[in-house]
């Protein structure tokens, strides 16, 4: 069995992150999070992986590389633009071959791995398996419609009225059969080949579909929130240890992870939260679901539930939380400027001015 992991398009809704970064290579409890995938794979038995790159291609090979970090072989495939999943398909043909696979969208998180998915597939190869969730807004997703008797009757990408809270996982699982119901199907409304109505296509013509309903925690990293809601996630199952150095004035708290090479000094540090290798925490407080970079400097400031990326500083801020800061970012309190209040008044006026 391989895998075919996406880690093209363009991250529009992490922008400005993703003006110049991978979406998929953000890091949630400092770690990419194309990487808690590859992980996932590996730990599922898998080793033969496509990676389908588009535009970012340079930056996640140069992250990745051949992928024996990870214990996997990874071949690099280009899709030329986002054309949708089933497009991405398509243009893996050749390494795929007659191999069953598995699909995982590289900017998808699933708590628990997918092991025990993946071994069940193995045992009894359907034509295809689904991963589905229920969520409290399901029209920004694939949904799937089920039957009385837990059959997939239905698969709709993004209905503006949707027959069910169930949505799609960005987790599927194939066997070679889809390969005819991906040149089977047409650009949608949206110009892309959806992989929904490549598996609609598989129901229509008989072939076995089934889902698997996931209660664990999934999120898409998409967005801003989402991301921060990850990272929370992930921080709260971290293991605290102290590689770096922590001064006698500094106040460590609940599950911290401080790496080598980084400094604490005059600070407190609420966890769950890591501080990269490298980073200088001085005179500041470190709040709880707060993942700091490498060579990050926080001086006289406070941060809490937010993200920095490498080599950012924050100096003399308060405060920041539910943020998402890019690499190499510069934080300081703006400059004070003389302020006035400028009046025309008439014959007996009464004005009160806040100071």
């Amino acid at each position: 069995m391989k895998a075919l992991v996406l880690s093209g398009g363009s991250g529009t809704r992490l922008r400005p992150i993703t003006h110049t970064s991978a979406k998929q290579l953000v890091p949630v409890a400092n770690k990419p999070v194309l990487f808690y995938g590859l992980e996932a794979i590996a730990d599922a038995g898998i080793t033969e992986v496509g990676l389908v790159v588009g535009d970012t291609a340079d930056e996640i090979r140069e992250a990745v590389g051949d992928g024996s970090r990870f214990g996997l072989e990874v071949t690099y495939i280009r899709q030329d633009a986002p054309r949708g999943l089933a497009h991405a398909v398509l243009v893996a043909r050749d390494f795929l071959g007659d191999d069953d696979f598995v699909m995982y969208l590289g900017d998808n998180f699933i708590v628990g791995g997918i092991t025990g998915l993946v071994d069940d597939f193995r045992a009894e190869r359907p034509d295809a398996g689904i991963l589905l969730t229920r969520v409290l807004d399901p029209r920004a997703f694939g949904v799937a419609e089920l039957d009385a008797a837990g059959r997939v009757v239905s698969l709709v990408e993004k209905p503006e009225f949707p027959k069910s809270d169930l949505a799609l996982v960005g987790v599927y699982l194939f066997t070679p059969a889809v390969h005819e119901a991906v040149r089977a199907v047409r650009p949608s409304a949206r110009g892309e080949l959806e992989i929904t109505h490549a598996l609609q296509w598989l129901i229509d013509q008989g072939r076995d579909v089934r889902s698997t309903t996931i209660s664990g925690y999934w999120k898409d990293t998409g967005n801003v929130a989402d991301m921060l809601e990850v990272n929370r996630s992930v921080l709260e199952r971290i293991e605290p240890r102290t590689a770096g150095t922590v001064d006698a004035s500094s106040e460590i708290i609940g599950r911290v992870r401080i790496e080598e090479g980084a400094r604490v000094s005059g600070s407190r540090v609420v966890g769950p939260a890591v501080i990269g290798a490298g980073a200088v925490i001085s005179g500041s407080y470190v709040g709880p679901f707060t993942s700091i970079s490498e060579g990050c400097r926080i001086e006289d400031s406070e941060v809490e539930y937010s993200i920095l990326l490498r080599d950012s500083t924050l100096t003399g801020v308060r405060r920041v939380e539910a943020s998402l800061i890019g690499r190499d970012v510069e934080v300081t309190p703006a400059p004070r400027t003389p302020s006035a209040h400028r009046l025309v008044l008439g014959d007996h006026s009464k004005v009160q001015i806040s100071s």
